[in-house]
C-alpha cells in the first residue's frame, strides 16, 4: 500500500512537470505556428514525455491488484 502511494505521488509530480511544460509551449502558436507544428515540437522535447509517464504510474498506482488481498 505504502509503495503504490508513493509511485502515485511521484507520478503526478511527472504529470503535473509534463503538462505544466505542454501547456507552456502552446505560446507558439500565438508567434505564428499551427498545431501541427506545436506537436511535432512537443515529441521531440523530452520533458514532455513526463506528462505520458505520469499518467501512466497513476494508473497502474490506482488500478494495479494488491497481492496481499488478492485471495479475498
Amino acid at each position: 500500500m505504502l509503495f503504490r502511494g508513493l509511485i502515485f505521488l511521484i507520478g503526478f509530480g511527472f504529470a503535473v512537470s509534463g503538462g505544466v511544460s505542454v501547456i507552456a509551449y502552446l505560446n507558439l502558436t500565438t508567434m505564428g505556428r499551427d498545431f501541427r507544428e506545436y506537436f511535432k515540437f512537443i515529441l521531440s522535447r523530452p520533458e514532455c514525455y513526463l506528462l505520458l509517464i505520469g499518467l501512466v504510474m497513476i494508473t497502474v498506482a490506482l488500478y494495479a491488484e494488491d497481492k496481499k488481498n488478492s485471495d479475498a
